[in-house]
Formats: structure tokens, sequence, C-alpha cells
């Protein structure tokens, strides 16, 4: 049950870290073009979009404190 857990607490740290909201943020960002993607928008360029979108926004959040 150790590895278990261990192996967990990995992907728990590797996919969200210390930025939750950068997490939620991606999978909303595949979420929402998959939808579109769905409908039969184009939607390749909305998830790099809202990476580099978060990646500002967690930069600029970590410079303020």
């Amino acid at each position: 049950m150790n590895r278990l857990r261990a192996f967990g607490g990995f992907w728990y740290d590797f996919v969200v870290g210390d930025e939750w909201s950068v997490a939620v943020g991606v999978l909303a960002a595949f979420g929402s073009a998959a939808a579109l993607v769905h409908v039969g928008v184009d939607a390749w360029w909305l998830v790099p979009a809202a990476a580099a979108g978060l990646l500002v926004v967690s930069v600029l959040r970590a410079a303020r404190s």
C-alpha cells in the first residue's frame, strides 16, 4: 500500500504541483477544445493559448508574493 500511495503522490505532485489553479485551467482548456471539436470547430489553438495565458498568470502571481 505504501508504494501505491507513493505512486499516487508522485502523480499528484507532478500534475498539480504548487498551482492547483493551473492544473484546473489546463483541464478546462482540454475539455473546451474537445467540446469545440465535437461541434465541428477547428480548436487546435485553444490548448496552447490557454497554457501560455495560464503561465503568464502564474508567473505574475508568483512575482507578487
